[in-house]
């Protein structure tokens, strides 16, 4: 039980060079996610209005409103529930290009959901935080207590990813042959680094890893579990083909965790619960969804 409770004090070890380098990383991130991307390909979506509106549905109304319920239910310590709240406010993973590739799931929406998201996020990911946020008691308290600026929220996001996002559109516009070959360099380039700073920063704070991971696994577990489970049911409500159906699960799974974690060591001061469970959950959802993309991809 005192576990529980110091996961509202704690704080982890993160320095100013880690934090660039964080932002550095995700930023390249998307900009090599980006370098696949055209403006032509946001015609898919107006061609294709059903399955893109779902997954617009899926990630950013339905994914936060039942990760509210699931923190009505199990009542984690409110810098939990705040790192819960603000996962579900992130858009999708840029890894859920590659996963729904892999589970030959339509590439296409894939790929415009990711660079729609990316744009909305600058101001769906600081708003659907507040709102959700301050619908449950103990964050809303939480939140009056660290005073967050909301302006600087947005700030950071579209530097992160809308600017990165419209360079990468811009550089494959109007230097394809460019693009294509940065594309297969930066990917897995700056998915390597991401990964490396994930392990630097365990490593950083292995004691307090090993302590509090009992509490907050079944809880991400939990959370990612909702998180594909509302993916999947919305497709299948709906009657969409199954590709699509494994795009939107797999889109609604797979959150940016990396930009959750700028956001708490840039604006929470590294708040324990907050960026414990936020940092499990990006490593959790890569072990999830490729296990469902594997298993899928001899279903179609």
């Amino acid at each position: 039980m005192q576990a529980y409770n110091e996961l509202d004090s704690i704080q982890l070890n993160f320095s100013p060079q880690d934090l660039l380098l964080l932002n550095l990383a995700l930023a390249l991130i998307m900009y090599g996610v980006a370098l696949d991307l055209r403006f032509e390909d946001f015609k898919y979506l107006v061609k294709n209005p059903k399955s893109f509106f779902l997954g617009v549905f899926s990630q950013f109304l339905l994914l936060p409103f039942l990760t509210w319920e699931l923190v009505n239910i199990i009542n984690p310590p409110p810098s939990v529930a705040l790192g819960m709240f603000l996962v579900a406010a992130c858009p999708g993973g840029n890894i859920s290009n590659f996963l729904s590739n892999l589970a030959k799931g339509n590439t296409a929406l894939s790929i415009s959901l990711t660079g729609f998201s990316s744009l909305l996020s600058i101001i769906s990911t600081p708003v659907n935080f507040a709102i959700w946020a301050s619908l449950y008691g103990p964050t809303s308290s939480l939140l009056k207590e660290i005073s967050l600026d909301f302006k600087d929220a947005f700030f950071t996001v579209a530097l992160i990813l809308g600017i990165p996002l419209l360079l990468g559109i811009l550089t494959h516009q109007n230097a394809p042959k460019f693009a294509e070959k940065a594309s297969k360099i930066l990917k897995p380039l700056s998915l390597l680094i991401f990964a490396a700073f994930i392990v630097i920063a365990f490593m950083g704070n292995l004691d307090l890893f090993l302590s509090y991971i009992s509490l907050i696994f079944l809880w991400v577990l939990a959370h990612n579990f909702i998180a594909l489970g509302a993916g999947f049911l919305t497709g299948k409500a709906f009657k969409l083909p199954l590709a699509d159906i494994k795009t939107l699960t797999i889109e609604t799974g797979i959150q940016n965790s990396g930009l959750g974690l700028v956001l708490i060591f840039t604006y929470f001061n590294g708040l324990g619960g907050m960026a414990f469970i936020t940092a499990f959950w990006g490593i959790w959802h890569l072990i999830s969804g490729i296990t469902i993309a594997t298993l899928w991809k001899y279903k179609e």
